[in-house]
């Protein structure tokens, strides 16, 4: 039940863009969360939402498909369909860059060899943008692009964005800590822009439940793992208090930080913020 605003919400995107109207899309009108990607990934990919992972399956008398995947047709018509909006959305005005921003975001979603061609080709053109530094009005849109580059296998620009967009940069650390405590539903109210972010006091969210989401969602993915750790090292030093509130989930984000740092694979400055994220936690605890 908890999962089910999400799931309206991937619906609602899912139908306006199968079915065109004069009304604004959903993709214009708020910034979307993990949840409503992790539902719009199960009815375009049949990737089961982390979530469920300790759910069983329901058995049901006859055939029953064994999840909420489109048929392929409608999987098709939905991605040709973002294509189209994320080319034609206007870059003018707040909501045609968040259409853009969400609609070209989603399009990594399919996997499809020309599919893919496409939305690398798309997102290599505006790949200068992760590489300005600080708070830009771009910013939101430099992260998603490199986010969605890593996706594909190119880590590089979500490097070049962690070092010159966020580290160094109080408001743009103070957007990222905003916007991964949105992603992750820490958030009460949904957004309609990106003006949320720029908040530099860190105020609306619970800095626990972020900690939360970052330590069972910290995963050694190429690019992703630089973006978590990184994310947790400025999460920690803007609240020093944190080891204290959770003895579990500490000791659970020291054990992960730990088989991180052994596995090696990260960059320099990752292993620096998790070898010191390590150190305060072990000396916390």
């Amino acid at each position: 039940m908890g999962m089910l605003d999400a799931a309206m919400d991937a619906d609602r995107i899912i139908s306006a863009t199968l079915n065109s109207t004069d009304r604004p899309h959903p993709l214009a009108e708020w910034v979307h969360t993990r949840d409503t990607a992790h539902m719009l990934a199960w009815a375009l990919t049949g990737t089961r939402p982390p979530s469920f992972a300790e759910i069983p399956s329901q058995r049901r008398r006859g055939p029953t498909a064994a999840s909420p995947l489109l048929p392929v047709r409608d999987r098709s018509a939905f991605f040709e369909q973002l294509r189209t909006m994320a080319e034609a959305a206007p870059r003018t005005d707040p909501r045609g860059v968040l259409l853009h921003r969400q609609a070209l975001y989603l399009t990594s979603y399919d996997k499809s060899p020309e599919a893919v061609a496409w939305t690398a080709q798309a997102l290599h053109a505006r790949r200068g943008l992760p590489a300005r530094r600080g708070w830009t009005p771009q910013w939101a849109e430099a992260r998603s692009t490199a986010t969605a580059l890593a996706r594909l296998g190119d880590p590089v620009p979500l490097l070049d964005f962690i070092e010159r967009a966020m580290a160094g940069d109080d408001a743009g650390e103070a957007a990222n800590l905003n916007y991964w405590a949105y992603w992750l539903g820490g958030t009460p109210l949904p957004q309609s822009d990106d003006l949320f972010m720029r908040d530099r006091r860190l105020t609306g969210w619970d800095p626990v439940t972020l900690l939360r989401g970052l330590t069972y969602g910290l995963h050694h993915a190429p690019g992703f793992v630089d973006l978590y750790a990184h994310t947790m090292w400025a999460l920690l030093t803007a609240h020093p208090w944190l080891p204290q509130a959770s003895g579990v989930l500490v000791r659970e984000l020291a054990k992960r930080t730990e088989h991180l740092l052994d596995a090696g694979g990260v960059s320099e400055r990752s292993r620096r913020e998790l070898s010191t994220v390590n150190y305060v936690l072990r000396d916390r605890t």
